[in-house]
């Protein structure tokens, strides 16, 4: 794992700090970001990260409110008809929107995210766009938890819909976050990522909206088919989003030059000047990327990409626009 110094540069959005590693006090100021997301409205999402909880997708669920004597432009379908039957006079159904829903939110705190090149590590990233979700679900009146994972494990938070539950899930991923220079690269070996997933499908019922933000380093391997068929179930029942966390460093070697590397313990070193081991480096990256993306497109969920240098919310509710005026 290449480890770089991170750039010192603020953030675009509410001075966020950025980094090597996460501070809780930042994840909670994030709760006066969601008030802030209206600045990146365009004119067919007024609040785009808002839009996403409210899930676009298939819409929120409407509960039997009551039953009433049918009023002109009624509409008709909604006719009790047997009411109408016993009491000789026709009634129609009344219905209300679903007051409140889960929002489970699935943070990698792995090894592969304690990496970055500018401004913030992947893990710091993946932290905050939990914390900007969490509070603008709970703003919206949603119930809110999660499942925070990593190679030494995985702790979960049941939705409620209250500052508590947002805190815990914040401290939670604060805390695995603190925790990346101390474990062990291969304490649980390969299968975390099953199993937060197998852990998330326990927590989440029918009709939640499921964020993962992620690298999905691990889903791309060769294999994990047991993976892919958690997020199957786990689309087909909910409303699945997934974000994909990156740095530029991953995607294009640096200026040509002989650079050392190392992943904490080994030592190498590459030349980043030979043309064809850049373009297969960049290659390779972009297969994985592709890859990724045909499994969201297949399983019909939403797929946004976020680099560690851009600005969070204008860059999440750009892509969020995008995808709305396609759907």
């Amino acid at each position: 794992m290449v480890m770089k110094r991170v750039s010192q540069s603020s953030r675009h959005e509410l001075n966020i700090r950025g980094g090597a590693y996460t501070d809780i006090r930042e994840l909670i100021r994030l709760r006066y970001a969601s008030k802030a997301i209206d600045a990146f409205a365009s004119s067919k999402a007024r609040n785009p990260l808002s839009g996403l909880l409210a899930s676009n997708f298939r819409g929120r669920g409407i509960d039997f409110a009551e039953v009433r004597t049918y009023q002109p432009g009624d509409d008709v379908r909604t006719i009790d008809w047997r009411v109408t039957a016993r009491t000789g006079a026709p009634h129609t159904k009344l219905f209300q929107e679903e007051k409140e829903r889960p929002v489970l939110i699935l943070v990698d705190q792995s090894q592969s995210m304690f990496f970055g090149s500018k401004v913030a590590f992947k893990s710091v990233l993946a932290a905050e766009v939990a914390a900007l979700l969490a509070w603008t679900a709970l703003e919206r009146g949603d119930r809110v938890g999660g499942v925070v994972f990593s190679e030494a494990g995985h702790r979960s938070v049941r939705p409620r819909r209250s500052k508590h539950s947002v805190l815990r899930l914040l401290h939670e991923i604060n805390d695995f976050n603190h925790l990346l220079n101390q474990q062990s690269l291969a304490a649980n070996g390969d299968n975390y990522l099953v199993e937060a997933l197998r852990n998330l499908r326990r927590v989440a019922k029918h009709g939640c909206a499921v964020f993962i933000i992620s690298d999905f380093s691990t889903l791309a391997e060769q294999g994990n088919e047991e993976a892919r068929l958690h997020m199957n179930q786990i689309a087909r029942q909910n409303d699945l989003v997934g974000i994909h966390i990156s740095d530029v460093l991953e995607r294009e070697l640096p200026r040509p030059d002989l650079y050392t590397i190392t992943n904490g313990t080994d030592r190498v070193r590459i030349n980043t000047a030979n043309k064809r081991f850049r373009a297969d480096y960049q290659l390779g990256f972009d297969e994985q990327v592709n890859a990724l993306r045909r499994e969201f497109t297949r399983q019909k969920s939403p797929l946004f990409e976020l680099q560690t240098h851009e600005p969070m919310i204008s860059s999440l509710a750009q892509q969020y626009n995008e995808y709305a005026r396609r759907v």
